[in-house]
């Protein structure tokens, strides 16, 4: 896994929270996009199991669970990696999103890097016949949106926290 897709946003929040929410909220701010679907036409809750070892998690409303991935490292509130797979892969193919949580002064940095998608080739159905740079480049405008999502999903619920 040598390719990767990195982008980072700041985000209005310490780390322990942000972690919390990228983990333990991903439903309430994953957008799902039609190019990155981990099975074709179906769209479930998101879900990590907490703890290195855990698995990452999509359950449809029939109760079938497709395992995305599993969580590599899980090392709140820095650090999480895991794998990441589409129903389309080969069982011995998948990619690893590295995502790191840092303050910066009253904020936090979220950097997401994902790697391996030079392992698929580009006539692979998740790759949609992109070359390589252009597919990056359309994944890293999906994590930038799913990045915007978290920082608006934190905002909220801080706002929702310091209600009365």
């Amino acid at each position: 896994m040598t390719s990767r897709t990195l982008v980072a946003l700041r985000v209005g929040a310490a780390p322990q929270r942000v972690f919390e929410v990228f983990t333990r909220e991903i439903g309430q701010w994953w957008q799902p996009n039609g190019l990155f679907q981990f099975t074709r036409g179906r769209q479930g809750a998101l879900a990590f199991e907490p703890r290195a070892g855990g698995r990452f998690t999509e359950t449809y409303s029939d109760g079938e669970v497709f395992e995305i991935g599993t969580v590599r490292v899980w090392e709140p509130p820095a650090r999480l990696v895991f794998t990441w797979r589409q129903a389309g892969f080969a069982p011995d193919q998948q990619t690893e999103v590295h995502v790191r949580f840092e303050a910066v002064a009253d904020q936090t940095r979220v950097t997401v890097e994902h790697f391996g998608w030079d392992a698929l080739p580009q006539d692979h159905v998740a790759r949609h016949d992109f070359p390589l740079p252009v597919f990056q480049r359309r994944l890293a405008e999906w994590w930038q949106r799913l990045l915007a999502a978290l920082s608006a999903r934190t905002a909220q619920a801080s706002q929702t926290h310091r209600a009365p």
